[in-house]
């Protein structure tokens, strides 16, 4: 009679646990780095936290011009105002007055 013996081999069991790990490995790193993934909702938290602020500037910059624009209205047109954008359109100044320059970007 014939016998065959022979040594079981672990790693028959090993395949269907690593293939696991694999997969959940993959699934997880695009869970976390992928293009809808959770570190890209926190890249979107600052992009729009910095775009509200820039949207915020820009807000008040308009604010600020609408307030401008409605003392050079007809009717409304204050002396001063027109006097100071003429001076500062014509660069003159009279000789009674102090002058502050300011830098460029503050208007």
């Amino acid at each position: 009679m014939w016998t065959r013996q022979h040594k079981q081999r672990n790693t028959g069991r090993l395949i269907i646990p690593s293939l696991c790990v694999a997969f959940l490995a993959y699934f997880g790193f695009h869970a976390y780095h992928g293009e809808f993934g959770i570190y890209s909702k926190y890249r979107l938290e600052a992009q729009t936290a910095e775009l509200q602020g820039e949207l915020d500037a820009v807000k008040a910059r308009r604010v600020e011009l609408e307030r401008r624009v409605r003392l050079m209205h007809d009717g409304t047109l204050e002396k001063d105002m027109l006097d100071e954008q003429a001076r500062r359109a014509l660069n003159v100044s009279q000789a009674d007055e102090i002058t502050i320059m300011l830098p460029a970007s503050v208007k």
